[in-house]
């Protein structure tokens, strides 16, 4: 009787764990670190713009996320995004479980610490979902336009890519944060995303010319520039 092959176990590469570490682990800052800081410059022909410490962070995880999607594809890239997003819920947790605990009596910071690390639950939650829908919506697009565009033009699908997974992420994040709370008036919430959207794709614009070339490295280096033609793409699995 003709016993069935084994199936070839999952290709190896060299540098897929560093880029999938660089993702999470500046997910991870940009959402624990940045929020708590409001910051206010006064920029040339712009003038005076506030915004959130981390916006400034925040955009390159997309930028490492169209990297991955570019070399390695929507399946590994999807893995990629369930890491950042257990990691993401796992920092919440361990956040509000330390800002939870009472502080020694001889330790003055407490106050200080909530303000940093004390988001409430409902900013948690929004940022979790609007980051889920955000990521995979901007992992989708690359690689439906790497098709559509026959490998041409990266710029067209890194910064297409990003102004509509900015945009679901915008759009979902902050009503599901802040409205009806009065930390923003709800009145202002649509300047608001407007500003932080233009900002994030800028930030994506920016990174261009070295997205191109660590995408031209890690292509060389791994052998690899993957088209997802046959692929799943459904958000709900961790299969490659």
């Amino acid at each position: 009787m003709k016993t069935p092959e084994a199936a070839a176990p999952p290709r190896q590469y060299k540098y897929f764990e560093f880029v999938m570490v660089a993702f999470v682990t500046i997910l991870v800052c940009s959402n624990l670190i940045g929020p708590a800081k409001a910051s206010q410059l006064d920029l040339p022909l712009v003038g005076v713009i506030t915004f959130g410490a981390g916006v400034l962070f925040f955009p390159i995880s997309y930028v490492f996320g169209d990297i991955l999607t570019e070399v390695y594809g929507y399946k590994r890239s999807r893995r990629v995004i369930w890491a950042g997003f257990a990691a993401l819920a796992f920092a919440s947790f361990m956040a509000w479980v330390v800002v939870s605990l009472p502080p020694a009596p001889f330790w003055k910071n407490q106050a200080a610490y909530e303000v940093a690390f004390g988001n409430a639950w409902r900013v948690a939650l929004a940022s979790m979902f609007a980051y889920m829908c955000g990521e995979f919506v901007n992992s989708f697009t690359l690689a439906k336009m790497k098709i559509l565009t026959a490998g041409k033009w990266l710029w067209s699908r890194t910064i297409g890519s990003t102004i509509v997974g900015e945009a679901v992420d915008s759009a979902l994040f902050y009503p599901l944060a802040f409205w009806g709370t009065g930390i923003i008036p709800d009145d202002k919430l649509p300047l608001v995303m407007a500003s932080q959207f233009v900002t994030k794709v800028a930030v994506e614009v920016v990174f261009t010319p070295a997205t191109y070339a660590i995408v031209k490295f890690l292509k060389r280096a791994e052998g690899e520039d993957y088209y997802d033609r046959e692929t799943n793409f459904t958000p709900f699995s961790l299969k490659v």
